[in-house]
């Protein structure tokens, strides 16, 4: 026996056995970075719940917190987390979730410093939840949560004018309803208000990770000015996605123009083509998204009806339009494709 790797077919078969062996030490290793953050943010939210109900039953005040810093961070000199800043925290974290349950939820799945972020940034429990399951199921580092928050995802998610609920099946309609937004944020691009079509696609796609980023999980570019051949007339799909959660093509058309009706009959054109031409048998209809400068509602509301194809249309804005409050330095691209890998928790 040598301490070579072994050779011939059975060689093979210990590379197939040390992948799975990889697979499952890194799997290992996630089960235990996760378990170890579920017990470090139950701890603190029992902290945050006791100093809590000393305070409201004992009366209590802001002193308490100081002096309990001072005592655990000598109690545990190697540990942080036990600052006065970080038990105020701990306070609006029992604030915020108050009732036990919350072990059982979402956020308490979540590294600490995204808790933190979502206790300075957002107020209303129905957001903060809805925040907390979204980045639970999209993987989002600290960086890209403050920006979905900053550009107000919660309000834009599911908001498009679409025809789904027509065109497509309640579960497949429901899902392509919540992975359209409106209106979609292209201030990363740089450009001004007046840019042009093709201006607006190369950027999109020179910047394509910032782009998957608004567009929403679950996208996957395949190309841009897509070339489509229907008897012998040569067409080009500005941008085409396919979705992996709704098992389909996403054809995509950019306008800087307002919305016009006719528009609809072009990506009706576009949509029948794919299905005929791209689609596996096993992909569920293609569906077209409209991106114009500006629209009103109600027309685009009635230039779907009676469109066979499920569509929905959108805004796209090129400059964030947020109160100066809110405003904050969107971190570089650079930045972003680093941090699409999720935070270790901070013990």
């Amino acid at each position: 026996m040598t301490d070579n790797l072994p050779n011939g077919s059975w060689g093979e078969d210990y590379k197939r056995w040390l992948a799975e062996l990889k697979q499952r030490v890194e799997r290992a290793r996630l089960r235990a970075v996760t378990s170890a953050n579920r017990e470090l943010v139950t701890l603190y939210w029992q902290i945050g719940r006791e100093i809590l109900d000393r305070q409201q039953r004992q009366g209590w005040g802001a002193g308490v917190v100081d002096q309990l810093a001072r005592d655990l961070k000598a109690a545990f000199p190697d540990m942080r987390g036990f600052s006065p800043r970080n038990l105020k925290y701990m306070r609006s974290l029992a604030q915020a979730w108050p009732d036990a349950e919350f072990v059982q939820q979402p956020a308490a799945q979540l590294p600490w410093f995204h808790l933190c972020t979502l206790l300075d940034k957002v107020k209303d429990p129905e957001q903060r939840s809805w925040y907390a399951d979204k980045t639970l199921e999209h993987g989002w580092s600290r960086q890209v949560l403050t920006m979905q928050i900053e550009t107000a995802a919660y309000a834009r998610a599911g908001s498009a004018v679409t025809n789904f609920r027509e065109t497509l099946p309640p579960p497949q309609s429901d899902l392509a309803r919540e992975a359209l937004k409106d209106p979609y944020i292209f201030d990363f691009l740089d450009l001004t208000e007046d840019a042009q079509e093709r201006d607006i696609e190369q950027g999109l796609t020179r910047h394509i990770t910032r782009f998957l980023l608004e567009l929403g999980a679950g996208f996957a570019f395949v190309g841009r000015q897509y070339r489509l051949d229907v008897g012998g007339d040569e067409f080009f799909i500005d941008l085409l996605f396919y979705h992996l959660k709704l098992r389909c093509y996403v054809v995509v058309e950019l306008k800087t123009t307002p919305f016009r009706p006719e528009y609809a009959g072009q990506l009706n054109f576009y949509l029948s083509a794919i299905d005929a031409q791209v689609k596996a048998p096993d992909d569920q209809p293609t569906i077209g998204l409209l991106l114009c400068k500006e629209k009103n509602r109600l027309v685009a509301e009635y230039a779907l009806r009676g469109v066979a194809k499920p569509m929905g249309v959108a805004e796209y804005q090129l400059l964030r339009q947020v109160p100066e409050s809110l405003e904050t330095k969107l971190p570089s691209i650079d930045q972003i494709e680093a941090e699409l890998r999720p935070e270790l928790p901070d013990a």
